[in-house]
């Protein structure tokens, strides 16, 4: 591989798989980091994820192949990979904290991404997978406090905290966003008179005016 694929890359991939997985007649969500840039977050060049239930693994790995894309079985037992060339494609059917089902994919907004309506994983199981996923082994709080900075009065903090509570990891996420005064209503931790922690943001975050 030559390292991480440009954006448009991204874009492109995204369009060949859903068209597949729409052709196939597959249920997906939109899911990953490209939900929370497709309500107006950060840009991410690191994960294309699709959501898809169980039941449909095979049919979905079979419809990105026929799609010419190259088909993987990793290790893990919670998703399948595809690579489209240089892009990988993760068809993510058990994450941790959450079941991939009707509920789910219900939840998901139906939104036009790239000129194509599909349904959207909502922000606060994004947010969830994503804290769910974290290990000692494999603690990366960037990519979550972007989402949170740019989308955080979309957000139910309060579901996605009662979700997550079991682990130590998303604990000490909230630890940091109320430090940082990210959370709505929330003010940085300060100590006398001087902030200890400063936090440089854009005076105003406009999501993107998507669907």
């Amino acid at each position: 591989m030559t390292g991480e694929p440009s954006f448009k890359a991204i874009e492109k991939t995204l369009k060949k798989a859903t068209a597949a997985l729409r052709a196939a007649d597959v249920p997906f969500l939109l899911g990953g980091s490209l939900a929370s840039w497709a309500r107006g977050g950060p840009e991410t060049r690191h994960d294309l994820d699709l959501m898809i239930k169980p039941e449909d693994v095979e049919r979905a790995t079979a419809a990105l192949a026929d799609a010419g894309m190259r088909a993987e079985d990793p290790p893990e037992e919670w998703l399948v990979k595809a690579w489209d060339g240089d892009t990988l494609v993760d068809l993510i059917f058990c994450p941790k904290g959450t079941r991939v089902d009707d509920d789910l994919i219900g939840r998901g907004e139906v939104m036009s991404v790239l000129g194509m309506e599909m349904r959207v994983m909502a922000l606060e199981d994004v947010l969830v997978t994503k804290l769910m996923a974290l290990t000692e082994h494999s603690l990366r709080y960037e990519s979550l406090l972007s989402i949170a900075r740019a989308l955080r009065e979309r957000v139910d903090w309060d579901d996605v905290r009662a979700r997550t509570e079991e682990s130590v990891w998303a604990r000490a996420f909230f630890v940091m966003l109320e430090g940082l005064g990210v959370l709505p209503g929330a003010s940085p931790a300060t100590g006398g008179s001087e902030p200890r922690v400063r936090v440089l943001t854009p005076r105003s975050s406009a999501a993107a005016n998507v669907g």
